[in-house]
Order: structure tokens, then C-alpha cells, then sequence
């Protein structure tokens, strides 16, 4: 963690220094807001934590609820959002509170007594092969206060108006704030009951049942449910070994996923209900808790659950479906999308895959630099189109897993040929349900694969997968990739070549195109956090020999920031080699990475131009 740099800090240094809408934000709603996210849920809360990063523009969350969320439905936190967590500032604090996964267990009917269940697999939890962050469960209450925590402690100092719900909106054609808002109070703590805002950009946060979708005429398309599945948080004493493992049942009598969760006493029962009759009309979901905790004695039987509390429980049908476009614009239409939707607004599944609070995150993260990338002039509207483009195939992915996820856990004994065919599937699509399978394509954000080859690790649209590497300053061992947070500033990372003198040319001429993309009473680091990475081991470097470019003097007192520098080479703490690891040449190579974290362009030593020519694609030059 880098502080001090605006001058000396006493307090927490996760709190940074307020700035603009930061300064003196109103306690109601103002009339015109740049940034109306509607929900407070994972998308919308990251979202808030994101543009708290911009404190120019100002933005405000509204959520009908009248406070936080004091229990949350969702709990299965993957790899790619601890990932995400750790550039908003709190991976480290939430993997304390969180519960590890481990390994995950397989359950099927005793070929020798089928009305008993025995082990049939203990498999290692994917995150372990293929991610230095875990598989963790942790309540989405806790995930919503954490980017709470962060919006509060960013720069524009955003909190959640509650008690204020959406009640629609019409978007004009012209007009700097074109979004009318009509709002309604849900307390009687303000002095309005029905209110009318103007925005430039609103964000649907809201749901499933979500107003804002409704609003733009956006449709829900897919299947609706037709399998039925209790859900309960509990307390309980049980005879069940693998209590505190994941695990996936299988029996005669249905099936059981369940997921033990933090704090070491609680776990997640899903207890398959059965197929949902065309004519049942959701009375399925006047499930009683009782006919649930009995369904889930039968499936573990011999084993017994005796529930002691219930903390949470619910009945939900797994239907999935996918919004037919992420925003209010049209393919033929050149208007800038002012209406934008995330999460569950856009997609919904069963949430036995773990995968709806961290799609829905992602949803905000592609979203939130883009907003605040246009809105304080940095790029052109045109790059709002991106995010439905990028979005839209993600969930459609998910969908997709999620039915066949889906349609495994539900199979009866009798269509079961492998015990193992479910824990084999676990494994053989671990890239995907961790979150690292997302790729997006060739675009004015991710550059064709051209010059894919120098760098083969660092797949063009996939997320950047970090490396160890020594900080050359003072010799400690860190991720390069742990390093970039969520401030919406661009990553280059340049490989230098084997004698260091390529690298000292592309400095000279990249110093000038970085410069021309940044505004000239901002840092020279302020769009671009540029980064070297030498062959050397760490005893063969010295930090002040790089260029001035790696040793930027930045902030109020212009001090040299000396983490900019590093060494690929093995140290008495390390052994790793990022240039192996990532197959990048030894000629050297550019990385340039996205505000979101995914690889956007892979370039050689001289391609300078070709450099500011993919910048341009989405970025706006201040000085032109």
C-alpha cells in the first residue's frame, strides 16, 4: 500500500483525501446527478466503490431498502472476484472472516444398500490449481459492506441514499442531463414523497424484477423454471461427516448441494424439490421450512440433520434467462445508450454454480471505468457501446453452465452411469466458474492478436494474470498484477529486452504519446500506471538507473514514486521467472492492460505508433 504521497498520513490510509463531490456532498438527492445507480446490490455497490474514484462526477446510489442488507441470499465468492476484491483494497480482511474451500466431496446411492449414501469422490477445490486467490463463502451482506466501505473511503465519498425507490423514467433526445427520474420516498425522515431528478447516465442495479428494465422495454428471454430447490441457512448438529466440506449428494431421494459457510457452524443446504408442474403457479414456494429439513434427512440418510436454528431460508425455481440487450440503445442507431443494466436486471440462473453475485460484479467493474472514463472527458461516449457488447456473451456463457450445471445436480440415481461424471465435470470447466474463462473479443478495446506470440501467458482479452516478480527499490517479493487497483487508470507493463537498451528507446518515444493522452495539470501518471519489468535478478538492478518514465514524481509534493520498477529474475525469496512463466519474449514485449484488469494489446519494443494507434481507439488526446 502506497500513502504519504499527498503528505503525511496519521489516520487509516485507506481513507484518501476527499475531493470534489467529495468535499460537500449534499444530504438529499441534488436535482441533476451524472450517475444514478437504482439498487445496492454486488453490481451497484461496486459501482458506487468505483465512481468514488472520480470525485468530479457526481453520483449517488439509491436502494428502496431503509439500510444495509442484513443477510444476503448469495454467498459463493470465486477466485476472479477475490481477485477484484483485492484491487478495491480488502481481499486480505474478507479471506479472514471468509470460509475456504478446499475441497469439494461427491455423494452418490450405495451400490450395496441404495437407500443409503456413501463417498464417492473427494476431489481438490479448482481454485487451487489454477489461481493464487481462493474459492471463498462468505455472506453478500459482508461483500455489499466492504464496497461500502470503499465508496465511503474514496475520494468522492459516495453513501447509499435508502429509503428511495425508483418509480420510472423517460429519456429525452437532447438535453446535458436527458434522464428524468421519477423517485418516491420510502421514510418519512425526508421532507418530499415524490420526487423528479434529472441524469446523464442511470444504472439498473435493481434485480430480477427490475423497474429500470421495465422502464427502457428491455425483455427477459429464455426458459422459465421448471425444477424446484429449498435453500436454507443453518445451525445444526449432524452425524454427516463432510459437514464442514462442500459437497454434492446424490440419492434415491433426491439431491443436496450444500456449502458450509463462515464462522465454522453455519452451512447451506439446496434441496432438490423436484420437477415444477406446468399448472403449480409458484405454489411450489409455500414450501414449508419443516417439509424442506425433512426432504434433506431423507436424501443424507443413514445421516441425520438435527437443526438447531434457522437463519435463513427460501424456495426458488431455476429458470434462466438473459435481458435481450444490456442497455436502452439499438444496434442502428448511432444515440449514445444513457440506461444501462447489471446483474440480475440482465440475467438470471440458479445460484447452485456460484456464479450470480460474481457475473453481476463484473457487470459493474466493466461498466464503472467506462462511465467515469467519459464523463471526465478522458474518452468518447462511444465507448459506453462496449459494455452491452461485452456483457451480453458473458451471460449467455453463464446461462449456458449454469443449465447443464443445473440439469447434473438434478439427474435421479437411475440416469447416473459415472459416480464420478459430476466430479469430473467439476474439474474439467474449473476456468469458468472461477471466473478466468471470460475473453473478450478483438475491439477498440482489445487489440487483434497480431503480435499474440510475444507474449502467449497473457491471453489478449482475458483477464491479466499476475506473476511474482522483485520490486527492485527494496527487494520484496510481490504480484505485479496485486499492485493495480481500481483507480480506472490504464496498465502498461513493459518486458524489457535482455540488454535493457530496446527498452530505453521505447521509453523515449513512448514518453511523449503517453503524455499527449494525459491532462497537463494531472500527474504524468494520472491515465497510465507504467511499469518495468527487467530480465535481471534483483542483485544485478539498480532502481535509479531506469528511465525517468518508471520514476514519475507525482502528487501535491512531487514525490518519486520508486514502485515502479521490478526484476523477472530469481532472489533469495523467490524462484519464479515471469518471462517463463508467461512465455514472453526475451526481446521484450508491451502489456497493455484495461482499467478492469484484461489484457487489451500485446505490442514489440518498436511499435510505438501502433501503440498510440490502439490508445486512440478509446482514448481522447486533452491537448488535441
Amino acid at each position: 500500500m502506497q500513502f504519504h504521497h499527498h503528505g503525511y498520513v496519521s489516520g487509516d490510509p485507506r481513507t484518501l483525501p476527499a475531493a470534489g463531490t467529495g468535499l460537500d456532498r449534499p444530504a438529499d438527492l441534488p436535482d441533476q446527478v451524472d450517475v444514478l445507480i437504482v439498487g445496492s446490490g454486488p453490481a451497484g455497490m461496486l459501482l458506487a466503490a468505483q465512481m468514488s474514484q472520480y470525485p468530479g462526477i457526481t453520483t449517488r446510489i439509491i436502494e428502496r431498502r431503509e439500510g444495509r442488507l442484513p443477510l444476503g441470499q448469495a454467498d459463493g465468492i470465486q477466485p476472479r472476484s477475490v481477485e477484484t476484491f483485492q484491487a478495491f483494497g480488502f481481499a486480505e480482511r474478507i479471506l479472514a472472516e471468509a470460509y475456504n474451500i478446499a475441497y469439494m466431496n461427491f455423494w452418490s446411492p450405495d451400490p450395496q444398500n441404495p437407500g443409503n449414501i456413501v463417498r464417492t469422490a473427494r476431489t481438490e477445490d479448482y481454485a487451487l490449481q489454477i489461481s493464487e486467490f481462493p474459492h471463498l463463502i462468505v455472506n453478500q451482506a459482508r461483500v455489499l459492506d466492504y464496497f461500502a466501505e470503499a465508496a465511503q473511503r474514496g475520494p468522492g465519498r459516495i453513501a447509499p441514499d435508502y429509503g428511495v425507490a425508483f418509480d420510472g423514467l423517460t429519456v429525452h433526445e437532447d438535453g446535458d442531463y436527458p434522464v428524468e427520474v421519477r423517485l418516491r420516498s420510502e421514510t418519512d425522515a425526508r421532507e418530499w414523497t415524490e420526487r423528479t431528478i434529472t441524469a446523464k447516465y442511470v444504472v439498473g442495479c435493481d434485480g430480477a424484477r427490475s423497474r429500470v428494465r421495465a422502464a427502457i422495454g428491455r425483455k427477459h428471454v429464455g426458459e422459465h423454471a421448471a425444477h424446484a430447490w429449498g435453500v436454507m441457512d443453518v445451525l445444526v448438529n449432524t452425524d454427516f461427516p463432510d459437514w464442514r466440506t462442500k459437497c454434492a449428494i446424490n440419492s434415491a431421494a433426491g439431491n443436496i448441494l450444500h456449502i458450509p459457510r463462515e464462522g465454522g457452524y453455519l452451512s447451506r443446504v439446496y434441496v432438490d424439490l423436484g420437477e415444477v408442474p406446468e399448472d403449480d403457479n409458484h405454489n411450489v414456494r409455500q414450501t414449508t421450512i419443516e417439509a424442506t429439513i425433512g426432504k434433506a434427512n431423507q436424501i443424507l440418510h443413514p445421516y441425520t440433520l438435527d437443526v438447531k436454528e434457522v437463519a435463513w431460508h427460501s424456495v426458488y425455481e431455476v429458470g434462466h434467462r438473459v435481458t435481450d440487450r444490456f442497455d436502452d440503445s439499438e444496434d442502428d442507431s448511432e444515440l449514445t445508450p444513457r440506461v444501462f443494466l447489471t446483474g440480475d436486471a440482465c440475467h438470471t440462473h440458479s445460484a447452485k454454480a456460484g456464479q450470480g453475485m460474481n457475473v453481476s460484479m463484473q457487470d459493474g467493474f466493466n461498466l464503472g471505468w467506462k462511465l467515469g472514463s467519459v464523463l471526465t472527458g478522458r474518452s468518447p461516449e462511444t465507448l459506453l457501446r462496449t459494455y452491452s457488447a461485452e456483457r451480453q456473451p458473458v451471460a449467455q456463457q453463464l446461462i449456458d453452465f449454469d443449465r447443464e450445471w443445473s440439469s447434473l445436480m438434478a439427474r435421479k440415481p437411475e440416469e447416473i452411469s459415472d459416480p464420478r461424471e459430476l466430479a469430473n465435470y467439476y474439474l474439467a470447466t474449473a476456468e469458468f466458474p472461477s471466473g478466468f474463462m471470460t475473453t473478450y473479443g478483438a475491439s477498440a478495446l482489445v487489440q487483434d492478436p497480431t503480435h499474440q506470440a510475444l507474449a502467449p501467458g497473457f491471453p489478449l482479452g482475458k483477464r491479466f494474470k499476475s506473476v511474482e516478480v522483485v520490486r527492485t527499490c527494496d527487494g520484496n517479493v510481490v504480484h505485479l498484477g496485486h499492485h493495480a487497483k481500481a483507480d480506472g487508470r490504464w496498465r502498461i507493463y513493459v518486458f524489457a529486452d535482455e540488454e535493457g537498451s530496446a527498452v530505453e528507446a521505447w521509453t523515449q518515444a513512448a514518453t511523449p504519446v503517453l503524455a499527449s493522452y494525459t491532462p497537463a495539470s494531472a500527474d504524468s501518471d494520472s491515465v497510465f500506471d507504467t511499469k518495468v519489468i527487467y530480465q535481471q535478478g534483483y542483485e544485478a538492478m539498480e532502481v535509479t538507473a531506469a528511465p525517468a518514465l518508471f520514476l514519475p514524481q507525482t502528487g501535491p509534493l512531487g514525490l518519486t514514486d520508486w514502485e515502479k520498477v521490478y526484476a523477472a529474475g530469481a532472489s533469495a525469496w523467490s524462484d519464479s521467472d515471469i518471462f517463463a512463466e508467461r512465455e514472453i519474449s526475451r526481446d521484450g514485449a508491451v502489456v497493455v492492460v484495461r482499467p478492469d484488469q484484461y489484457v487489451a494489446a500485446i505490442l514489440p519494443l518498436d511499435a510505438v505508433d501502433e501503440l498510440d494507434e490502439f490508445l486512440s481507439g478509446s482514448l481522447l488526446k486533452p491537448h488535441s
